[in-house]
């Protein structure tokens, strides 16, 4: 017998809801300081979800590829600037904003793509239904790891500028200079899609796959999506984190190998 997915009513998730009074209420006890962001955050995930829901009921009945590739760019464009806004450290201008979307937007896109033209196929090719999921998935992880890359960059060369400029003084290149900041950044930006890939199946179960197992999926055939989507992040936010962390170095050295603290916002050159 096939399961039947459950239909929740509203005064199931007002019951589920009560969670987070008690969690304000500890927090008001405790004085934790965090009442109010609680509530803005869950009043702010409540209404966006539900304009997203709505959203994507009409972008799927309509299935027009110029919509969904409206989206596309909406999404994009707020991912790009909760990049921006996750840095301690930032490039001047609009530096920041640029590498962060445009390596997230190669990432996430290409991956995307990818799993569209040779693994799911749907029909037609752009169908918001997979597109649209699949790409924020891919996004929202992306921009965590690059935001985490690009902040432990820029924040460790600012403390520890001698150390670059004198590797500089010894006459080695900036990508010499430059390699242990490289090296922790990137590690910095992975390690969450690191720690989410060891836990999956013991520790956790993934929502995408709890989702569908909720919704009356076959749990192997689960097993094989969430398995899909973990493979794509991982790549996208490796591809993403990369770029992103070798434009950032780019950016603050020069052409002479330089090291530009001035291109760093806040930070005396």
């Amino acid at each position: 017998m096939t399961a039947q997915a459950i239909s929740l009513t509203p005064l199931d998730l007002v019951l589920a809801a009560l969670l987070l009074i008690i969690n304000g209420a500890i927090s008001i006890r405790l004085r934790l300081g965090i009442t109010r962001s609680l509530a803005v955050a869950a009043t702010r995930m409540v209404v966006q979800l539900l304009l997203v829901g709505l959203v994507l009921k009409y972008l799927f009945a309509v299935k027009s590829p110029w919509l969904t590739l409206g989206v596309v760019f909406i999404m994009i464009g707020f991912a790009g600037y909760e990049i921006m806004n996750r840095q301690d450290r930032k490039l001047t201008g609009w530096w920041s904003y640029g590498i962060g979307v445009s390596t997230m937007t190669f990432a996430a896109v290409t991956v995307t793509l990818l799993a569209l033209s040779t693994q799911l196929r749907p029909d037609p090719w752009w169908d918001a239904r997979y597109a649209v999921p699949i790409l924020g998935m891919l996004l929202g992880n992306a921009m965590t790891g690059i935001s985490l890359g690009l902040n432990n960059l820029l924040t460790a060369v600012t403390r520890e500028r001698w150390a670059v400029e004198a590797q500089i003084a010894l006459g080695h290149p900036r990508e010499v200079a430059m390699r242990p900041f490289i090296r922790r950044a990137l590690k910095t930006a992975l390690m969450p899609t690191v720690n989410a890939m060891a836990a999956t199946g013991v520790v956790s179960l993934p929502g995408m796959m709890t989702g569908q197992i909720l919704a009356g999926a076959d749990p192997v055939e689960a097993v094989k999506y969430q398995l899909l989507i973990m493979f794509l992040i991982g790549g996208a936010t490796g591809i993403g984190a990369v770029t992103a962390i070798f434009a950032a170095v780019w950016r603050v050295t020069d052409a002479r190998h330089r090291l530009r603290l001035d291109r760093i916002e806040g930070t005396d050159a």
